[in-house]
């Protein structure tokens, strides 16, 4: 196998960084402005998308706010969901921001009498898919209005506390950008209802404010909680010295350092988030993430058992004098390939082509050292004089808590009512009884097992509701037993996949909440209570990735979790094959990305792409892997977040082993040779950017898509290329959308011109390759897209988003807009035939709602305008006319299948058949064949349809 030479070059040079800065909040507000405007100009404002769920397994839940008088009545914040408003403790909820411009949130609070809600935009979690906001939003009519109200560049808001006898003071804790640093940061407040803000406490741009309690018994007294810490690409420092706790005796507006040296609480470079709770102004808990390694085990390993880490510096010496028996154990437990075993492996490094260490490196995965990292971990402390000093309330670690990614945690919460019963959160829940002495886990079978926020109710004791991965639970025995709370369709997918069934399934893989499958056509509803059969069901664990369904059997489904943990799934026998290619023993291992890309050929469903900083090619379903190309990345990066991995692979529908990659550094190269060879493309693109897609046209064998995003360096421009040479050259073609990272490009398969495009905040379709963009939103709120995928049978395109589930729309009338078409005056499109049923306009008891058939003509004008519509017989009687102001673009005309007055007199003169009345009182068309005609000034179309 040959490598191309100047693909060779690139391993030699120096890392780049991106050349690129983070966008300005000016410009963030600009494309509100303008994304709102083409919401009302869009030629597609009236094709609707459908949620089609799921929502049992929920999503992530960052904040809640709970009436306390009355708790039935609360409100739940989503990280990328947004906010939900329930008042029957759970039972149905409605989202109240969907007119927001932002889905994204880390904080909400409520001031109760007046109704006044308050929304920090921006997760308060600094995980890999935590959305920045624009600010703060307002409302004072509990969520039916909205208003905005300042920090347009704060991104992620930590915490919001109202002063409850002034409504109108409100102090806000800003941790700032993610990705860059910035001076919008630390605590602010506002006298005013949030018309001026007054920063009161700034440490630096790269320190923020994350947590923030106000004392229950003296509301001028307040604890807030700073947090530095460096988020890149390929790294997370997720601690500094300019993490501590603050506090103000003047309802903040001066604040004093409390956790400073000598105090007792840990300082320095391995102080992490802390989170807080206020039992009263002097008694105070805090929990931290302290991330300073922890003291060496003198005990060491057990003899009996060899680990991991006993081989970091074993010497070849001692390696040969381990026992075979004890040596092939460790083998087989950490499930090495067979053909690595106790005699073979002293074989290999006798002859010095492997080494001692290397069986430790050989399984340090990035998914295993999210586990196996010596920190410190989750530690509690509690001060009773006011800050004046602090102490820790246990001995030892609390161990299975936080691990080494405690970032993502941070909540710790205490009872009103008893100051020694306390709720922190992690992994599991844990609850003390005894002031944090000791701990207990109170998870359920029902309950995910990533904690966010606990609410104590003040007056009912055991009542808690909690917030986590997997929505909401809620418990009224100390969490002895939950109730799960998860109507709202608000799943965070990563990516996914239909099959060729009918009906056909839709598949997905989910933040935290692994993969599922369910028909394209369940209805969200209760009556899976009963039937005890929810229509979406799980098939994988973990952080859901990419999926893939074999075209010829979709029993056969390849998917995974995080880091390249894939295996092939045979549904029917409830079967699963491990297909992560490995590395060789002594080979430095490979680098695989967070949703690592897998491809089934669409020229031979045998054969399987798969990608981590190269590419491989499985001829039989995995079982078996050729490594294609050298490393396709810039060769990875220091850090503890894979980083030089491939992230997106393409294949050429028109020729076999034509072959795409991008990947999160910015590279993309291509193969005309079925991997013999490769070309870096990327050269005149920006540079060190994610590749989010690259996708091979359907249409023309050297057309290429491609776009890349900048979310990792708060950079939110689109960026989407069109090339028509394999890439030599490129175009921009992303002008008009606004400024929002770009996570897919999708080609339709049958318009060449039609072009679909997902953003961190919304959907945008294009007729004419790119050059122009309108927004496709009606129906689906201003939420993080960040799969597409076409059902090329049923014409339907399926929108996964990272916060509101799965979106379906009928995309037959969108494919039907060519050119031409685009400048017509009138065009109505083919029309559905429907079933009759005799239970139309009845129902089966007097206290049901009656059955009612539709049917939508859809038809575009491309200025608009007064259209008269008529439904007539095969024979033209007339059976029921209407009009309505078409739009320019596209339009929907609803028709309930019934006859007017005048068409049923008509069409019993001319026919002389019964007709039965319904109990509604309507009488709707008999079976036979039908047309809807529209008019629109001199011009005049029809489509027939049947009731069969």
């Amino acid at each position: 196998m040959k490598w191309n030479a100047t693909l060779l070059m690139i391993f030699t040079t120096t890392f780049l960084l991106a050349q690129t800065s983070p966008t300005e909040a000016s410009k963030v507000q600009a494309a509100l402005e303008a994304k709102a405007e083409m919401a009302e100009n869009s030629i597609v404002k009236n094709l609707s998308l459908v949620n089609i769920g799921p929502s049992i397994m929920s999503g992530r839940v960052v904040d809640l706010a709970v009436n306390p008088d009355k708790p039935t009545e609360f409100f739940v914040a989503y990280a990328s969901g947004g906010l939900w408003y329930t008042n029957n403790n759970g039972i149905r909820f409605s989202p109240v921001m969907d007119q927001t411009p932002t889905q994204n949130l880390g904080a909400v609070a409520v001031h109760w009498p007046s109704g006044t809600v308050w929304a920090g935009t921006g997760e308060n979690n600094s995980s890999r898919s935590s959305y920045a906001g624009i600010g703060l939003l307002k409302s004072n009519d509990m969520g039916k209005s909205w208003s905005y109200s300042g920090l347009p560049d704060s991104h992620h808001i930590g915490r919001i506390s109202i002063h409850p006898q002034q409504p109108d003071e409100v102090v806000v804790a800003v941790s700032g950008h993610l990705y860059s640093d910035n001076p919008e940061r630390g605590l602010y407040k506002t006298t005013d209802g949030g018309q001026s803000w007054k920063r009161v406490l700034y440490i630096d741009e790269g320190t923020g404010a994350i947590d923030l309690v106000r004392s229950p018994d003296n509301p001028d007294v307040l604890y807030a909680s700073t947090w530095e810490r460096e988020r890149n690409a390929w790294n997370f420092t997720e601690a500094g010295r300019g993490s501590g706790i603050y506090k103000s005796a003047d309802g903040g507006n001066n604040w004093t350092l409390v956790s400073g040296p000598g105090l007792g609480f840990p300082t320095g470079e391995g102080t992490g988030r802390i989170g807080l709770a206020a039992f009263d102004q002097h008694t105070i808990y805090a929990v931290l993430d302290n991330q300073n390694r922890r003291a060496v085990d003198e005990e060491g390993s057990d003899e009996e058992r060899l680990e991991k880490d006993d081989f970091r510096n074993m010497n070849v010496t001692a390696f040969m004098a381990l026992d075979r028996h004890k040596l092939n154990r460790f083998l087989e437990e950490n499930n090495f390939p067979r053909k690595y075993r106790a005699e073979n492996v002293k074989d290999l490094v006798r002859k010095g082509s492997v080494k001692p260490e290397d069986l430790a490196l050989y399984l340090e995965d990035p998914n295993s050292l999210l586990f196996d990292a010596p920190v410190i971990g989750a530690e509690v402390y509690l001060s009773e004089d006011g800050g004046k000093s602090w102490k820790k309330t246990h001995k030892g670690y609390i161990d299975g808590l936080y691990y080494s990614y405690g970032y993502y945690f941070g909540q710790i919460s205490v009872a009103p009512y008893d100051k020694n019963q306390i709720y922190i959160s992690g992994v599991p829940l844990l609850r003390s009884g005894d002031g944090g002495k000791t701990f207990n886990s109170i998870d359920g079978e029902n309950v995910h097992s990533d904690h966010h926020i606990v609410w104590v109710d003040p007056n009912l004791a055991g009542h808690l509701i909690n917030g986590n991965d997997g929505g909401v639970n809620i418990s009224y025995d100390y969490g002895a037993s939950w109730i799960k709370n998860n109507n709202p369709q608000v799943g965070q997918f990563y990516a996914i996949q239909v099959d060729q069934q009918q009906p056909y399934r839709v598949y997905g893989g989910l933040q935290d909440n692994g993969v599922w499958m369910g028909a394209h056509n369940a209805s969200e509803s209760d009556r899976w209570h009963q039937s005890g059969e929810y229509p979406w069901k799980s098939i994988m664990g973990g952080d859901g990735m990419q999926v893939q369904v074999d075209k010829r059997n979709a029993n056969i489904v390849y998917t995974g979790y995080q880091f390249g943990n894939y295996f092939r799934l045979d549904l029917e026998n409830e079967e699963s094959s491990r297909i992560k290619p490995q590395h060789e023993l002594g080979e430095a291992p490979y680098r695989f990305n967070w949703q690592s890309p897998i491809l089934l050929s669409p020229h031979n469903q045998d054969i399987l792409y798969f990608g981590s900083n190269r590419l491989h090619r499985s001829m039989n379903q995995g079982a078996d892997w050729t490594t294609l190309s050298p490393d396709l990345t810039t060769g990875g990066k220091k850090g503890d977040v894979p980083y030089g991995t491939l992230g997106t692979i393409s294949e050429s529908p028109l020729q076999f082993g034509l072959l795409y990659t991008g990947s999160d550094d910015g590279l993309v190269h291509v193969s005309k040779d079925a991997g013999a060879s490769w070309e870096r493309i990327s050269d005149n693109l920006p540079q060190s950017l994610w590749v989010s897609r690259v996708a091979a046209s359907k249409h023309s064998k050297g057309r290429v898509y491609v776009a890349l995003n900048g979310y990792r360096w708060d950079d939110f421009t689109p960026y989407i290329y069109l090339s028509e040479d394999f890439g030599n050259s490129w175009k921009s073609i992303s002008g008009g959308i606004p400024a929002s990272p770009v996570n897919v490009v999708l080609e339709d398969p049958v318009n060449e011109n039609l072009l679909f495009a997902g953003t961190d905040n919304g959907l945008y379709v294009s007729f004419n390759k790119g050059e122009n963009w309108e927004m496709m939103q009606n129906g689906m709120p201003n939420v993080a897209v960040h799969d597409l995928v076409i059902q090329e049978r049923e014409k339907h395109l399926l929108v996964g988003t990272h916060g509101r589930s799965i979106f379906r729309a009928d995309i037959a009338p969108l494919q039907k807009l060519t050119p031409d078409a685009l400048q017509k005056e009138l065009l109505i499109f083919e029309l559905e035939d429907i079933l009759h049923s005799g239970r139309w306009g009845n129902s089966f008891s007097p206290w049901s709602e009656p059955s009612t058939p539709g049917i939508d003509a859809v038809f575009y004008s491309r200025n608009g305008g007064k259209v008269t519509a008529s439904i007539q017989t095969a024979d033209g009687i007339t059976l029921s006319e209407t009009e309505m102001q078409a739009d320019p673009g596209l339009n929907v005309l609803s028709y309930d299948l019934a006859f007017s007055k005048t068409g049923k007199s008509d069409y019993l003169k001319k026919y002389k058949v019964p007709l039965k009345e319904a109990s509604n009182g309507k009488t709707y068309l008999p079976k036979g064949s039908y047309k809807i005609e529209l008019k629109l000034g001199n011009n005049s179309m029809d489509q027939s349809f049947k009731v069969k």
